[in-house]
């Protein structure tokens, strides 16, 4: 886990202080699946702000991820600009609004707040082209690959009972 130390920071009110930092970057877990940062220690820019009442902390990084497709499972890959900000005051209270939760006794945990931040700039759904095709709901194979169609409709086994009434119902 990356972090790094405020306390070594002497800053006045309206100073700033901006650091060249590498982070680690945990892999996160979407519907069972893991997608994970290459490389897992990413550069970025740690710029700390301080206001009359507190600190104002700025984290910057390009990240690229990868893992499978939702649709398909194929391999896919993200290039993601991160922009995170978060607001530390000197005396936050009960007060959470007023208090980040990656800073703790002068310290941020900067491979918590990049994880955070990369898992709100993801899309929806992570594919591998825009108009992947999927999965064949009957057969499973890969409809990108083989495009195709059944024409025996099947259905639900747990309608059969009503579909043998409607018809004997019928004749």
């Amino acid at each position: 886990m990356t972090t790094f130390n405020l306390r070594r920071l002497r800053l006045r009110s309206g100073e700033q202080h901006s650091e060249a930092v590498e982070v680690d970057v945990d892999p996160l877990v979407i519907g069972g699946q893991d997608y994970v940062a290459v490389p897992a220690r990413v550069p970025a820019e740690l710029t700390v702000t301080k206001a009359s009442s507190g600190l104002v902390l700025q984290l910057g990084f390009r990240v690229r991820l990868e893992g499978p497709c939702f649709r398909c499972l194929a391999d896919s890959a993200l290039e993601l600009p991160i922009r995170a900000r978060e607001y530390q005051a000197e005396s936050p209270g009960d007060d959470e609004d007023l208090r980040s939760p990656y800073v703790h006794d002068d310290v941020i945990e900067l491979s918590a707040w990049a994880r955070d931040a990369l898992a709100l700039e993801l899309p929806d759904k992570i594919l591998h082209d825009p108009d992947c095709a999927g999965l064949c709901p009957e057969c499973g194979k890969d409809l990108n690959v083989d495009p195709h169609a059944h024409d025996e409709q099947h259905g639900d086994p747990r309608w059969a009972a009503l579909e043998q009434l409607r018809n004997s119902s019928t004749s």
